[in-house]
């Protein structure tokens, strides 16, 4: 072995080791809903060596890159064989994607990608690109992957290569390494994209959280997060979308929205983390935020919180699509703790930890969304006066255990 190549090879195993051994702490200070992380937990520098490099020194004597990998993001979660797995999107340098799986023994740092990427098998007409897969425990005991499959319109002109048609694939697992492909999932909308598996049967049948929506990246007259039911998973058709959250004028989701991974059960109805996506000078901008549906009429939100959950800071906002948070996967422990993975700027794979309590407290307590102006201010008011309320009952009782003293 050459010893340039011996030096080079030694020296990007020390540095891709040291990266995926890093320790990850908690940042100082928190907004008390939940804790961001000082370092993504995935990048695209966590992808394995052998999956960019040829390794031979006969073959690759100046050990060069051969196959590039651009960001690792939009990421679905599920907590598998006491692990905390991620199913991640990883974008090459040609900018198609695959996925990947990674694990992690604590949910926080030490994430590695597995051998190999996920070999997903195609329908009768094939996948150009695939990306942010939900991951699902459905109660069939079937773990479901439902993701956006892209190909180009049909019916654009050939000087158009841009023109995209997006659906929801469907695929599924018993292992997370052997996939089978089902059927794309088909509705009245002209395209899909951000569908997510409810993991209960409703009424029997399969239940789906739509995004309809008439192009590629506009919402059009469809928009907001729907709900449909299958009676099939193996030929699934939804016949009716119910809108449970639509668009509104001048809000974080006035654009568009779309449901994040499959909402959590909780005794005081189902947690939903959902993106919301506005307009502004510099661009689009997405954020998350959460919402709380009924435990059993599933298209009735019963808290919304006002404005953002989680919002892009510092360097999230930098990236390929910069201003940018998206979420497809989260994590609730038997314990109450909460692991949210967050995608950054279409580059990078964030967690921010919470508990289910704290999740609640913030969905039920946090003031609603007025629509107006004069709306938020009243509702600073109300805050206000109760502080002054609580800080004037304080003093009395020190005053009056002053006296007594």
């Amino acid at each position: 072995m050459h010893p340039s190549f011996d030096h080079r090879l030694r020296t990007l195993s020390a540095a891709h080791e040291a990266l995926l051994k890093r320790p990850n702490g908690a940042q100082p200070t928190s907004n008390g809903v939940f804790e961001r992380y000082q370092f993504p937990v995935l990048t695209a520098a966590h992808a394995p060596l052998a999956w960019r490099y040829d390794l031979s020194p006969d073959t690759n004597p100046f050990l060069m890159e051969r196959i590039g990998v651009n960001a690792v993001f939009n990421a679905g979660a599920i907590k598998w064989q006491d692990r905390y797995v991620l199913v991640a999107r990883v974008e090459g340098a040609d900018r198609k994607s695959f996925f990947a799986v990674a694990e992690s023994p604590n949910g926080i740092d030490n994430f590695r990608f597995w051998d190999a990427p996920i070999h997903l098998p195609e329908t009768d007409e094939p996948d150009t690109n695939v990306y942010d897969m939900r991951l699902t425990a459905h109660e069939d005991g079937w773990v479901y992957g439902l993701f956006c499959t892209e190909r180009r319109d049909p019916a654009a002109p050939a000087a158009d290569q841009s023109a995209a048609v997006a659906s929801c694939g469907i695929a599924r697992t018993k292992d997370l390494v052997t996939w089978e492909r089902l059927p794309d999932l088909k509705t009245r909308s002209a395209q899909q994209r951000n569908v997510v598996l409810h993991p209960e049967f409703v009424q029997g049948q399969y239940a789906f959280y739509t995004r309809p929506q008439d192009g590629f990246i506009d919402a059009g007259s469809g928009g907001g997060i729907g709900f449909g039911l299958s009676a099939s998973i193996e030929q699934a058709v939804v016949t009716e979308e119910v809108l449970l959250d639509p668009k509104h004028y001048h809000t974080v989701y006035e654009v568009k929205n779309g449901l994040g991974p499959a909402p959590l059960k909780t005794e005081q109805g189902w947690l939903h983390l959902a993106h919301g996506v506005r307009n502004t000078a510099a661009g689009l901008r997405y954020v998350l935020y959460l919402f709380l549906t009924d435990q059993h009429d599933l298209t009735r939100v019963t808290h919304k919180p006002a404005g953002y959950f989680l919002a892009p800071e510092g360097e999230e906002r930098i990236g390929d699509v910069s201003n940018v948070v998206f979420s497809n996967g989260w994590i609730a422990d038997a314990d109450g703790r909460v692991f949210i993975y967050y995608a950054s700027s279409d580059t990078r794979m964030h967690v921010a930890t919470s508990t289910v309590a704290q999740l609640l407290d913030y969905v039920q307590h946090t003031p609603a969304d007025g629509f107006t102006s004069a709306s938020s201010v009243q509702a600073i008011q109300r805050l206000v006066d109760h502080n002054q309320a609580v800080t004037t009952g304080s003093d009395m009782v020190h005053s009056s255990n002053a006296i007594t003293a």
